[in-house]
């Protein structure tokens, strides 16, 4: 889910709470706060020498012994409507950083806009190649040659 599209679900629906989903069905402590919006930019080669870059944006989330705290989407609006300078694009996807436990980047996999409360599921990423093309060895698919009648017939 992009920045734009995550502002614009939380416009929608301003007073419905919210609910985090982590990658391994559970959720996330009803009572997080959101301490951090980040800009994330990352530059890389891959094994191959290829340069790539991405950006992210990325919501940090902290849990603390204040039971009672709940954020709603109009909260997190505020919050993101100040960020929005950071951004040189709003078509950036959205991901949340948990301690999980270790600290952990999770995108947005899927969302559910229930009554009262909008319902984010969080997934994980996983690394791959990305120079399969040069890294990974060629495999021969090719059959082998079928010998001609002919040529069957002389070996005998």
């Amino acid at each position: 889910m992009t920045f734009s599209e995550f502002y614009q679900l939380l416009e929608s629906h301003p007073d419905h709470g919210i609910t985090l989903t982590l990658p391994d069905q559970t959720q996330a402590p009803s009572h997080f706060h959101i301490t951090e919006v980040a800009s994330i930019s990352k530059a890389f080669l891959d094994c191959g020498g290829r340069q790539h870059s991405e950006n992210s944006c990325v919501l940090q989330i902290w849990v603390a012994d204040d039971f009672d705290h709940r954020i709603k989407a109009r909260k997190l609006i505020k919050i993101l409507t100040k960020a929005r300078a950071l951004f040189v694009s709003e078509d950036i996807p959205v991901e949340f950083e948990h301690e999980a436990p270790v600290l952990t980047r999770l995108p947005i996999e899927t969302h559910i806009v229930d009554k009262d409360v909008i319902i984010f599921t969080l997934h994980s990423k996983e690394a791959d190649c990305l120079a399969k093309d040069l890294c990974l060895p060629k495999r021969d698919f090719s059959l082998p040659d079928i010998p001609s009648r002919s040529s069957i017939a002389a070996r005998r």
